[in-house]
């Protein structure tokens, strides 16, 4: 009973903060807080005597793919060298490119736009793309004099539907999916059709929702931005390219998919550094990539974890699967994974449901499995607490002066997430 209460306490708390203040300013540096009400929760458990301290050593190091320090090092390794190509001007290369030749038609540029984002989220991840795109977004509407919020919205519908495509595009997939030993290749080709699905009926929906304001034109100022360093972009996609495509072959030569991550993220880094210092540039660029990361994730998941160690340990978790279990698997784990992931946020319902999941078997439990990455990638539409990728959208409306309210922001979604939702879970249904 404890254990559920502080659980249920540590929510609304993490709620709260979410909505209230999800970061603060230290010294003109924004530092994100959100992931205190976790830690404390976890920490209150520990203190209490709720779960050991021996209990929760054995659960981090355990030699299996759901140990939660794998499955960060594989994020990390995959988030850092996005960002590297970022502090290159990869990715705002790309975006100016593509929008500046949008020839002043606004239906063109929406569609180009839904496109290169969803195209990067697939190699990359949805987090990288939401956090690159969003302040581009926000400059080239205001220099072409239009809304910017038609594509602020695509852009982060784009990113959170086509994350579901690789195994890599979302912390969530990893985290559920590594757990039950599913590789590379058989993840990506059975949530190809659900993606493609997803993908479509949000497209569509999307060009219906914003059809009025897609139909005045806007001066395109045809600026395209530069790759700051080609050589280091070069290296950069490279690295990039061979860990995915190790990751693709990883079942068949027996290397985990965290220690290909790590192993190409240390190989950049080196090369990187090595180009840097021949030059007699200095690590400026290496020490901004660390700088940037997304560090707070790593108290967020490690401290959740805690806590649905403790949820299993007193058979909460094995109760939700006896609940679930009375439902159609696809359809059940789906939408209550879709909701969950609105009331504690899509990381820590993945913690969670593949603790949940653990009580099935077979194609029972892979039918789960895949719904609640489902679920976990497209709860995000419905609240900005539905995922990290937006925490993180909505903190940089803010700072650059554009207004979506949380009753605006979740109007959209319920008219977007729903739809897109059905069709990924029939989606499921046909490759399952």
């Amino acid at each position: 009973m404890t254990v559920a209460i502080v659980f249920l306490i540590t929510c609304v708390l993490f709620i709260a903060l979410i909505l209230v203040k999800p970061s603060v300013e230290i010294k003109g540096h924004t530092v994100n807080i959100y992931y205190f009400p976790p830690l404390l929760g976890a920490l209150s458990l520990i203190f209490l005597g709720e779960i050991s301290l021996t209990e929760v050593i054995s659960g981090l190091t355990a030699d299996s793919e759901i140990n939660p320090i794998k499955i960060l090092v594989l994020f990390l390794s995959m988030t850092l060298m996005s960002v590297f190509l970022d502090s290159v001007g990869f990715f705002r290369f790309l975006a100016s490119y593509v929008l500046g030749h949008a020839k002043a038609s606004q239906k063109s540029l929406f569609l180009w736009l839904y496109l290169i984002v969803s195209v990067l989220t697939v190699f990359t991840s949805n987090d990288i793309i939401v956090l690159t795109f969003t302040p581009f977004i926000c400059y080239f509407a205001h220099n072409a004099k239009i809304d910017a919020i038609p594509y602020l919205i695509c852009e982060f519908v784009a990113a959170n539907t086509w994350s579901m495509a690789l195994i890599i595009g979302n912390p969530t997939n990893i985290y559920l999916m590594t757990g039950a030993g599913v590789s590379f290749i058989d993840y990506s080709v059975k949530m190809f059709i659900p993606t493609m699905l997803a993908g479509v009926v949000s497209f569509v929906i999307l060009r219906l929702i914003f059809a009025k304001k897609l139909k005045k034109t806007f001066e395109a100022s045809g600026e395209i931005a530069k790759i700051e360093d080609k050589t280091l972009t070069a290296v950069g996609v490279a690295h990039l390219a061979i860990c995915i495509a190790l990751m693709v072959v990883s079942s068949y030569i027996s290397l985990p998919m965290w220690v290909i991550s790590f192993g190409c993220f240390i190989s950049l880094f080196v090369c990187a550094s090595a180009i840097l210092l021949f030059r007699k540039q200095g690590l400026g660029k290496i020490g901004d990539t660390f700088k940037h990361a997304p560090y707070e994730i790593i108290p967020f998941v490690l401290s959740m974890f805690v806590l649905v160690l403790a949820l299993d340990k007193v058979g909460v978790t094995e109760k939700i699967s006896e609940i679930l279990s009375s439902t159609d698997t696809i359809f059940g784990y789906g939408i209550v994974s879709f909701f969950s992931a609105n009331l504690i946020n899509n990381i820590p319902m993945s913690v969670l449901f593949s603790s949940v999941t653990e009580t099935l078997t077979g194609a029972e439990r892979l039918a789960a499995l895949y719904a609640s990455v489902a679920g976990s990638n497209l709860g995000a539409f419905l609240t900005p607490v539905g995922a990290l990728a937006g925490i993180m959208w909505t903190a940089l409306l803010k700072k650059h002066g554009e207004k979506l309210s949380f009753a605006r922001f979740i109007g959209y979604g319920e008219i977007l997430a729903l739809p897109a939702m059905l069709a990924v879970m029939i989606g499921l249904k046909i490759v399952l």
